[in-house]
């Protein structure tokens, strides 16, 4: 990495490349990303809806100087009647990947939630053979917890899924 890789919100032109990693393919999404066809239209309906950014859930582009390198995201992953956590995402275009930028964009999305939310943990989730996310998440911080067996279904089968966590006292903020 000889840039720095920096965050923002999702811009009108930022679509059709988001759209491209997330409906193009396997070979674009990679066999983790890789979820089926999904609606042409949908993240452009819901980023006019607002902007990809909800109370509960939030989508950002990572990217170097004007070049627009994948995205993050997160979701609200209930823990219990009172509180709850965020589950974070990344997706990096082939182009951009080797290059630790799922890792820089992952932990600054982190320091994110937590200046600008109360919650104390983020977790994710990943493939038990995603072994380059699972790097990722390390480097980020992240601790992994364990396995969630046959917790999700891609490409007709059910994935054992590895489960990562960063609480909150755990970060080191600038």
């Amino acid at each position: 990495m000889n840039k720095q890789i920096y965050l923002r919100p999702v811009m009108r032109e930022d679509l059709p490349l988001l759209e491209r990693l997330n409906n193009t393919g396997p070979e674009i999404a990679s066999v983790y990303g890789w979820f089926g066809w999904s609606d042409p239209t949908g993240l452009t309906r819901r980023w006019e809806e607002n902007g990809l950014l909800t109370p509960d859930s939030g989508y950002l582009v990572a990217a170097e100087e004007e070049t627009l390198l994948g995205h993050v995201s997160w979701h609200r992953s209930p823990q219990g009647p009172l509180n709850h956590s965020w589950n974070i995402g990344v997706g990096i275009l082939p182009e951009a990947r080797g290059r630790g930028v799922g890792t820089a964009a992952q932990r600054m999305l982190v320091q994110h939630l937590f200046a600008h939310t109360q919650v104390n943990r983020i977790d994710a989730n990943t493939d038990v053979t995603n072994i380059a996310e699972q790097r990722a998440l390390e480097k980020a911080g992240f601790t992994r917890e364990g396995i969630l067996r046959g917790a999700q279904f891609r490409n007709g089968h059910f994935h054992d899924m590895a489960l990562y966590s960063i609480l909150r006292h755990e970060v080191i903020s600038n």
